[in-house]
């Protein structure tokens, strides 16, 4: 696909990835990027990166921490991609990988020419934004696709005027 052609179909269907987990600065940025998404014609994509067992030496006790591991997160992108539905009115397109979050994130934006955006929750209290943030922001450079960072204490009502 050339630069060109790549350009128009990401014009045309704008998708706006966000980095899932449990934190309330995320939900914001979901609602945000879902918002946006709707407002556009574009989608929402879900990242989930659960991080690898911790090693006891024995292959089966590990296999089952990665099972149970799997299938939580299996549980949270479920209901995080209900209330997407919810929001636009569409399934968002999800990605489940297991790593380092940061490397993941990368890997994924490099391999995927139709993410548009990259969505993140800004934690809001004394000890910064977020260690994901922390690190992009050192980053920017190996980026392709912009970063819109949402602060984590907007309110819906908030976040409804300005999307």
């Amino acid at each position: 696909m050339s630069d060109v052609e790549l350009a128009a179909a990401t014009a045309s269907h704008r998708i706006f990835l966000v980095v899932v987990d449990s934190s309330a600065e995320m939900q914001v940025a979901l609602y945000y990027a879902a918002k946006r998404a709707r407002r556009t014609g574009g989608h929402v994509a879900l990242l989930h990166v659960s991080p690898p067992p911790e090693t006891h030496g024995l292959r089966s006790v590990e296999e089952l921490m990665r099972e149970e591991i799997r299938r939580e997160a299996e549980l949270l992108v479920l209901k995080l991609a209900k209330e997407v539905q919810d929001w636009t009115g569409t399934l968002p397109v999800l990605y489940m990988r297991e790593g380092n979050k940061r490397e993941e994130l990368l890997a994924l934006i490099e391999e995927e020419p139709t993410i548009s955006v990259l969505v993140l929750g800004a934690a809001t209290g004394p000890e910064g934004p977020g260690p994901l943030i922390s690190y992009l922001a050192k980053s920017f450079g190996r980026l392709r696709i912009p970063v819109t960072l949402v602060p984590g204490n907007l309110t819906r009502a908030q976040l409804d005027v300005i999307t």
